[in-house]
């Protein structure tokens, strides 16, 4: 037989309609349309971020330097290139509002600009009014705004003064909206906005002190941005200079975006996998329903191909649907949220339907029907002429052919390939798909153990009937106890390890703060300020501690005479600047593991000690030569020493550490961290934020607030994600039970006559489904625990703990869903009349 004629006979089996494949389309449209949305709006905010590129930037292309501003060379080919340049400086104070008694301080992100300011978009401020007459102030005095929320924390109203330095402001207006805001990335402070020029004598802008220069050009039309960059390159090697164009104003917001939406599309392809078990399970039972059709069909002649091909054909039809409704959700939905979800964020997205986001959704539709039918399909081959059985197909060997089983490897390869290249994340891709893979392993092993385990202690219950039924009905392959666990499992799994990772990240965070961190970070100090910064501190019991090291920014441009990142990649050491420090013995919290460390009056050649992990990372060794640039200056620098550095302290750690006299000629500011009691944290800010209103103050708890917010989103965003694979899961659990509903009829039916009652039936199936939940939710807390603690040791470098809150909300979401999904189709089977059940049966 041919092709044509399966199709033939495929179209007849049509039309029967979709019965029984109702939750075979509901997983597999859920999952499609779970990775279509993420999709989608990735390429919404990616558009939004290319459309908006410029506007975003603050100009068509960016220089920037560290803690120095540009100098007349850097100047005049700006000027020349561009037809207006603007000049914007960023840095960290402290704003303090009151008389003496009654100072208010916060931290605040300050953003000094020119009078060209902004070049693109506007400033949209609260009374309306323009950035020239806020900034001209009231009774002799500079004006600015702030953000609404720095603000309310200081109890201003519009009119009060505040103090940046020793220089004081008038608030003229709240900054609504700044259209550049969402290039100067994550923040410890809200921000404030002022001129350049009022900042003349705060004593913030005074060399050594840590600042960011930023210059944005307003570019001709015909500007090529390639061959300006690289002019620029050429022009500025060696000052550390950092360009940055319109093609990618944010590109810090870029590639996170781009990183979570690829992590969100592999926890998708999680519920895409959770649907394929109940795929799969579809797929079966319909099979064995036409176990005596496949069987007349190869009585009348039909090969092994045309029995596989007639009912492929009816599963790519089936499958087809299934991923054009996913498609179609996973496409509108977006799209009817737009509104909603632009307000949550802090940049532009331009959403439409995408081709390139549904064109993914659907290839990952299209391999994992492949993957999870074709094994069921390939069982069809087993059914022979004089095979009219009702469960020839459960009697079946349960592995295929090798053909199929080469098609399924190459399958699976395909649907990780194609992960791993929209993702770009080839390391990330891997790691889940082996993570997904162990999981499936562990819970097919735990679903075995489980009905043996209950067939094992079925004859232990005497005297408890309604338990010794639930044992009995976990340990038949028929009830499938297998699905249940892997379809449930997998999506708890899922939720259960998001649920470790982001506490145990939290713990490592903010745990036992008093005892591992410092109070406040305080930048910014002059070098002959430091005597009386010290004897503040050193005369208050209440300090327990203070550590203090000069403090220089620099960034590594090549090591061993080649550009850093040829050497060592994408290291996080080599994004921006780093601090670096000097010092003429090791540091005390610092352990040399290498080399050596050079004498205290040492004045030869550059020598630097590196953290060791990082080195490590980075591939490199004593005696490489790193070249480090320092406010323009690039300084050449023997690895002589690698030491052990801790940065989960949250106390003071450089990466970097020179010899003095490597750095003498730099100016540069000391840091000192401070660790004291809690309650006398106010006292110690008031004083010396008032002996020294040039220093910088970082509350470390407000701090650990920030990025503690931050991790809730991400959780949170992640959650929906596994809650997708959760909701496919429960889906699976009412195919299973709506399959299963016929046997619970006859069962209930021979129990009514052998006398039970309707509660203790309805107490059996409940047990049922508690045993079993309770069991899946157990394996995938265990599978949880496993992920949790692979990526904290592994990818955080941290230390794990049980988050046990959460492991107890699994258990019981395993118990709950299967309880709800069992009880669904328990009731009906309560009220048949066991006289026609058993009539009907012969």
């Amino acid at each position: 037989m041919s092709l044509r004629q399966a199709g033939r006979l495929a179209r007849r089996e049509l039309r029967g309609g979709l019965r029984g494949f109702r939750v075979f389309l509901a997983c597999l449209a859920l999952g499609v349309a779970a990775i279509a949305a993420v999709g989608m709006v990735r390429q919404a905010i990616q558009t939004g971020l290319q459309q908006e590129g410029a506007s975003l930037l603050g100009g068509d292309a960016q220089l920037e330097f560290t803690y120095r501003f540009a100098d007349d060379q850097e100047r005049a080919w700006m000027e020349e290139t561009a037809q207006a340049v603007s000049e914007v400086v960023d840095f960290r104070s402290m704003a303090v509002t009151g008389n003496d008694a009654s100072k208010q301080r916060a931290l605040t992100q300050v953003k000094s600009v020119d009078g060209a300011y902004p070049l693109l978009g506007s400033i949209v401020l609260e009374p309306d009014l323009s950035l020239p007459i806020a900034f001209a102030g009231a009774n002799g005095r500079p004006g600015a705004v702030m953000a609404p929320s720095l603000i309310d924390r200081l109890g201003l109203s519009i009119g009060d003064q505040f103090d940046l330095g020793t220089q004081t402001f008038v608030l003229m207006a709240a900054l609504e909206h700044e259209p550049d805001g969402a290039a100067d990335g994550f923040t410890l402070g809200p921000r404030t906005l002022v001129r350049t020029k009022d900042l003349q004598s705060s004593g913030l802008l005074t060399p050594g002190t840590l600042f960011s220069t930023k210059y944005r050009m307003d570019l001709p039309p015909t500007a090529e941005l390639d061959a300006l960059s690289s002019e620029a390159r050429q022009a500025f090697e060696g000052t550390g200079m950092r360009w940055t164009d319109a093609r990618n104003g944010a590109p810090g917001i870029s590639e996170f975006v781009g990183r979570l939406s690829a992590f969100l599309v592999l926890v998708g392809l999680s519920g895409l996998a959770v649907g394929g078990i109940g795929v799969s399970a579809a797929v079966r039972a319909y099979l064995s329903q036409k176990t005596e059709t496949i069987a007349t069909l190869r009585t009348l002649g039909a090969d092994r191909a045309t029995i596989f091909q007639t009912y492929m054909i009816q599963i790519a039809v089936l499958s087809g649907i299934g991923i054009v409704l996913g498609l179609i959700l996973g496409g509108v939905l977006p799209l009817l949220l737009a509104p909603i979800i632009k307000t949550q964020l802090p940049i532009p997205a331009v959403f439409s339907l995408y081709p390139q986001p549904l064109a993914e959704a659907a290839l990952y539709g299209v391999l994992t029907a492949f993957l999870f039918t074709l094994w069921p399909l390939a069982r069809t081959e087993e059914v022979r002429a004089a095979t009219l059985f009702r469960d020839a197909l459960t009697s079946a060997r349960s592995f295929p052919r090798l053909i199929y089983v080469i098609a399924t490897a190459a399958g699976l390869t395909a649907l990780i390939g194609a992960a791993a290249w929209f993702g770009g994340s080839t390391r990330l891709t891997l790691w889940t798909s082996a993570g997904l893979a162990g999981a499936l392993a562990l819970l097919a092993l735990s679903a075995f153990a489980i009905r043996k385990l209950a067939r094992t202690g079925t004859p232990w219950v005497r005297g408890r009937p309604a338990l010794r039924w639930a044992l009995s009905a976990i340990s038949d392959p028929r009830e499938g106890a297998a699905s249940v666990v892997l379809s449930l499992g997998l999506g708890l799994s899922v939720l259960a390890a998001v649920g470790q990772i982001d506490g145990t990240l939290r713990n490592a965070i903010s745990g036992n703060l008093p005892e591992v961190a410092p109070s406040y970070f305080f930048v910014d100090i002059q070098k002959d300020q430091m005597p009386g910064f010290s004897e503040r501190l050193d005369n208050d019991p209440a300090v327990s501690r203070v550590e203090s090291a000069p403090m220089l920014r620099g960034i590594i441009t090549k090591i061993n005479g080649q550009p850093a990142r040829d050497v060592a990649g994408d290291h996080w050491v080599l994004e921006g600047d780093r601090g670096v420090t000097y010092s003429a013995q090791p540091p005390k919290n610092a352990r040399v593991t290498d080399g050596t460390w050079w004498p205290a009056d040492y004045s030869g050649t550059p020598q630097v000690s590196f953290a060791a992990e990082e080195a490590a990372e980075m591939g490199l060794k004593l005696g490489d030569e790193l070249t480090v640039n320092i406010l323009g200056r690039d300084i050449t620098a023997e690895l002589t020493s690698l030491r052990e550095v801790d940065f989960s302290t949250a106390g003071m750690g450089f990466v970097m550490s020179m010899n003095p006299s490597a750095l003498a000629g730099a100016p540069h500011s000391f840091i000192a961290t401070v660790y004291a009691e809690e309650q006398a944290e106010a006292a110690i800010l008031r004083d010396l934020a008032g002996q020294f209103p040039n220093i910088t103050a970082v509350r470390v708890r407000d701090a650990i607030d920030r990025v503690s917010g931050l991790l809730a989103g991400l959780a949170a965003a992640t959650s929906y994600g596994a809650g997708v694979s959760l909701l496919t899961g429960f889906l699976v659990l009412i195919g299973a039970a709506a399959a299963g509903e016929p046997a619970r009829r006859y069962e209930a039916a021979i129990l009514k006559t052998l006398g039970a009652n309707r509660g203790r039936i309805l107490r059996s199936f409940a047990l049922r489904a508690i045993l079993l939940g309770a069991a899946a939710g157990c394996v995938a807390l265990l599978t949880g625990i496993l992920g949790g603690w692979a990526v904290a040791t592994y990818i955080f470098d941290t230390e794990f703990a049980i988050i046990w809150p959460s492991a107890l909300g699994i258990i019981s979401a395993g118990i709950g869903v299967t309880l709800g999904a069992g009880m669904l189709f328990a009731l009906r089977p309560l009220s048949v009349r066991p006289a026609r059940i058993l009539r009907a049966s012969d």
